[in-house]
């Protein structure tokens, strides 16, 4: 009969994927979504191949002057899901892990433009595992259609009048267009 090895056992090792669906299956996607783009909601929507249900959390910042007030961002993040209800959006104004363990999410979903945005975002994720071990940071790349756009462009494009259909949802284009009387 062979020897066990020392501190070893006989049971399975879980796969990180059977360690998600063993855990709540909630995901906290953060950010400000000044506005909501199509990228983000790519995002939101690949997160939920991955996890049961993904909460937006609006991030309020202090130190930003958003273009659309709070209750006017949740309505349009609302808008795009509001036939998923799988998805929930929230707001956080503190640490990001502790609104993660109130929601009893198991992870937080960061979106990866480009390799400038690997820096910041490693150091975010390390920083939030140090603070707190039991919920993780899953990254996922943008969907290459969507790797060039951000909030802050569209609203640049947006408020000299481009043309940003496309790159966001109707509904967003819409509210654009009204904020910069277009």
């Amino acid at each position: 009969m062979a020897k066990q090895a020392s501190g070893s056992t006989n049971r399975p090792k879980k796969t990180f994927m059977a360690e998600i669906s063993s855990s709540s299956g909630i995901a906290i996607y953060p950010g400000t979504f000044d506005p909501i783009t199509n990228g983000h909601v790519d995002i939101i929507t690949r997160s939920l191949r991955i996890f049961e249900q993904v909460i937006v959390a609006i991030a309020i910042n202090q130190n930003k002057t958003p273009l659309f007030s709070l209750e006017e961002r949740i309505g349009l993040i609302q808008q795009c899901f509001a036939a998923n209800n799988r998805v929930k959006v929230g707001t956080v104004s503190g640490l990001i892990v502790d609104y993660a363990l109130k929601q009893n999410a198991c992870a937080i979903v960061r979106g990866l433009r480009a390799v400038s945005d690997f820096d910041y975002e490693l150091q975010l994720a390390l920083m939030n595992r140090k603070l707190e071990r039991r919920v993780e940071t899953v990254f996922l790349m943008t969907g290459f259609r969507w790797i060039y756009i951000s909030s802050s462009i569209i609203k640049d494009a947006a408020r000299y009048g481009g043309d940003v259909s496309g790159m966001v949802p109707a509904h967003v284009v819409t509210a654009l267009r009204q904020k910069f009387n277009r």
